[in-house]
């Protein structure tokens, strides 16, 4: 018989220092989560991000970020590395978690089930890029999962339309 998936709000994340907390917890509402990298051509976004977390985090949108090393290898730093990175150049608070895997053996939990969703074409699976973006509606229950990839900028109408729609999920 085949085991039921765990519901993505239980689902532990791992925070830099080794804390152990449930998704749920950062992210009780909705989320955008993405997997961020601070030497790729799309690390620029870091900005937009930020400003999606202080224009939406006040209605109940939480941005995630989770730093990556896979591909191209354009996140080499430790966490507090990474940390110190995106806050003196991009002024980022929103909550990064512990850098790791999107992809591939040792896949975090949250991203093995964020990448079921499918993107705008209709194609779910492997996260191809830095900067991918899964934004999760707030229904605590069954919330729903929009993916973007990662030439979807922060700005992107499409991207702050799924965002109004989960904050209203």
């Amino acid at each position: 018989m085949a085991e039921s998936p765990q519901p993505l709000r239980e689902i532990e994340v791992h925070l830099p220092g080794g804390e152990t907390r449930r998704f749920g917890e950062l992210a009780p509402g909705a989320a955008l989560v993405v997997n961020v990298a601070s030497k790729c051509g799309f690390t620029p976004q870091y900005a937009g991000l930020e400003q999606l977390h202080r224009e939406f985090g006040p209605r109940g949108l939480a941005v995630v970020g989770m730093p990556c090393n896979q591909f191209l290898f354009q996140e080499p730093g430790d966490d507090a590395e990474i940390a110190e990175f995106c806050s003196l150049n991009y002024g980022v608070t929103f909550p990064l978690l512990a850098k790791g895997r999107v992809n591939g053996r040792g896949v975090e939990p949250l991203y093995r089930e964020l990448r079921q969703a499918k993107d705008p074409s209709g194609s779910a699976g492997i996260v191809r890029w830095n900067f991918e973006k899964f934004v999760v509606g707030s229904d605590p229950e069954s919330p729903s999962v929009t993916r973007f990839r990662s030439a979807t900028t922060p700005e992107d109408p499409e991207l702050r339309a799924a965002i109004e729609a989960a904050l209203t999920a």
